[in-house]
């Protein structure tokens, strides 16, 4: 990015991008520790990562108040404008992304004879799909990257194949054990909010796509209605 006659402008613009940084970063983080709380169903862990929510919302809070302050006092322009405004969309998403994780933490205490739901090893190969996803889009964020943030949104559809892969297991693996219904109900919110993040990285991957090129991107129906995490 060019630098502006302004150094202080340069500076705002810095901090914006700093900030979506960390959101990511503690986004990351947020969905391994909750998936690790699930396996080893470590309710201390899946508590600290409801806890831990509460930061990523500060942060975005603080992303609306900087960029609005941008907006008004520097009436940013062309690609100025575009970083802006996608920074600003791209810390809701993120701080989304987060609740996400925080669902699949309170899930923990929720799980009941886990040892014996099959699919439940299925879940962390998802996730680390899903958490890869996070990270390279803010990579691409990051760098003005179009071409890593096509990659990303390419990558959505293997994260789809996976959720569909555990919700069919989760159905045979109920009716063959009626005993494990509510605890497989649970991994199967588990997996379709690991979706939804693919969903959501899917949709940062699209902001920064235009951000870089000022163009929308193709790769996929953008039109899809974007439904909420399940509670």
């Amino acid at each position: 990015m060019a630098e502006h006659t302004v150094k202080s402008f340069d500076n705002e613009i810095s901090q914006l991008r700093g900030l979506i940084a960390e959101m990511g970063g503690l986004a990351e983080v947020a969905i391994r520790d909750a998936i690790s709380a699930l396996t080893r169903h470590d309710e201390d862990k899946a508590r600290e990562v409801v806890a831990n929510d509460a930061r990523l919302d500060a942060l975005e809070a603080e992303v609306d108040r900087l960029a609005v302050r941008i907006i008004a006092l520097r009436a940013p322009m062309a690609d100025d404008l575009r970083d802006v405004i996608a920074a600003l969309k791209i810390s809701g998403v993120i701080e989304r992304i987060g609740d996400y994780a925080k669902n699949i933490a309170k899930r923990v205490g929720q799980m009941e004879g886990r040892a014996k739901i099959e699919p439940l090893t299925l879940v962390p190969a998802m996730s680390e799909i899903a958490e890869g996803m996070v990270r390279d889009v803010l990579n691409a964020y990051g760098a003005r990257d179009a071409t890593l943030a096509v990659e990303v949104i390419r990558r959505d559809e293997k994260l789809d194949h996976f959720y569909n892969s555990i919700f069919r297991n989760l159905v045979a693996h109920m009716m063959e054990n009626p005993a494990t219904i509510s605890s497989a109900a649970q991994l199967l919110f588990v997996a379709r909010n690991l979706e939804r993040i693919g969903d959501h990285a899917t949709n940062v991957a699209e902001m920064v796509y235009y951000a870089a090129t000022g163009e929308y991107c193709t790769e996929r129906d953008t039109s899809a209605s974007d439904e909420g995490a399940i509670q």
